[in-house]
């Protein structure tokens, strides 16, 4: 048995549209976009009666795909608290590289985003943020000095 890639990553989110949006600014591309439901979704899910809306969000390099998932039924729960800080357990923050963390953060807030503390420098080496997005979602943006 071994691992062959990772597909995917998927974030369950409030407003879909909302997220698709974000993602775009950051550079990732909208693939495709369905609505899933039935007993093969609650099998897998692990969820009776699901219906949920997916957006698949795809990396320039294309390498790499963020499943953007809006539950229609049943509604999504909240975590607590609803933004947990970067310490939670489990997942709890995607990073991207990019050529420009500052650039990357102002198109960003505009869409909501809002950098946990500061925008850093890592010696000489990287300049990094984490930032919180729709959902309560954490990226971590690092651009190579």
């Amino acid at each position: 048995m071994a691992v062959i890639r990772m597909d995917n990553v998927a974030i369950v989110v409030e407003d879909l549209e909302a997220a698709i949006a974000f993602f775009t600014e950051l550079g990732l591309a909208q693939g495709g976009r369905q609505t899933v439901e039935g007993p093969w979704v609650d099998g897998v899910v692990g969820i009776d009666g699901v219906r949920s809306e997916i957006a698949m969000m795809l990396t320039p390099d294309g390498h790499s795909q963020v499943e953007l998932t809006y539950y229609h039924s049943p509604a999504a729960v909240s975590s607590t608290p609803a933004a947990p800080p970067p310490n939670s357990l489990g997942l709890t923050r995607m990073m991207f590289a990019v050529d420009d963390v500052d650039a990357c953060v102002a198109r960003l807030s505009a869409h909501g985003a809002t950098v946990l503390r500061d925008v850093v420098d890592y010696g000489d080496d990287y300049r990094l943020c984490y930032l919180r997005g729709p959902s309560g979602i954490i990226l971590a943006l690092a651009q190579e000095l």
